[in-house]
């Protein structure tokens, strides 16, 4: 079996491990019905963000189900970097996973927040504001490196960008929503990594 083969089946076997877990939590989050308005993200995230991930997946899934049509975008790694994004992916699943579990019926994906949502600083939560856009990151890398593809690398890190402006939406949003609690919250954590600090 050629190592394109291999990285293909870990993929396969990474993201339908994890797919079933994203869609009861995606379901779950769902069940109240609320209609949430994605525009006030404003026009650069919805125009760039999904599509930015649409694309990043439709790549990831033409890996998993025949390596020669992303050969096109291939780039020449090692194999032991690769291998690197195999253990990289199975951090960024648990980090998800443990995310999911805390943010519960929180989880929404847009900016704005639920009518009975409540401010979680619990589980990865604790350290950093922004746990989901960490996994995300890191799934990114991993299937990047795994497939060793420039064009995943490409639409993962526009995702990603666009993210992180959004994030500055999100937190005003928290802040108009949770006020000091969110304030105080703020400046005991880190945006995407642990730490005392705003950034």
């Amino acid at each position: 079996m050629n190592p394109d083969q291999t990285f293909a089946f870990v993929l396969r076997v990474g993201w339908l491990t994890l797919l079933p877990i994203i869609v009861f939590h995606r379901v779950r989050s769902q069940m109240t019905g609320e209609k949430l308005d994605r525009l006030q993200e404003g026009a650069l995230i919805l125009l760039t963000l999904r599509p930015a991930g649409i694309a990043h997946m439709v790549g990831v899934v033409a890996y998993m189900v025949d390596p020669s049509r992303m050969a096109w975008s291939s780039m020449p790694l090692p194999l032991w970097l690769r291998w690197a994004g195999v253990a990289v992916g199975a951090a960024s699943g648990c980090l998800l996973v443990w995310t999911l579990v805390n943010l519960g019926k929180n989880l929404t994906d847009t900016v704005v927040t639920r009518k009975a949502h409540t401010l979680v600083t619990v589980g990865p939560y604790r350290w950093v504001r922004h746990p989901f856009y960490d996994a995300v990151a890191l799934a990114v890398l991993a299937n990047s490196l795994v497939a060793a593809n420039w064009f995943l690398l490409a639409t993962g890190a526009l995702l990603m960008t666009m993210m992180v402006i959004r994030t500055r939406t999100e937190e005003a949003h928290l802040l108009t929503r949770f006020g000091d609690d969110y304030r105080s919250y703020m400046n005991r954590t880190g945006r995407f990594f642990p730490g005392r600090t705003r950034s």
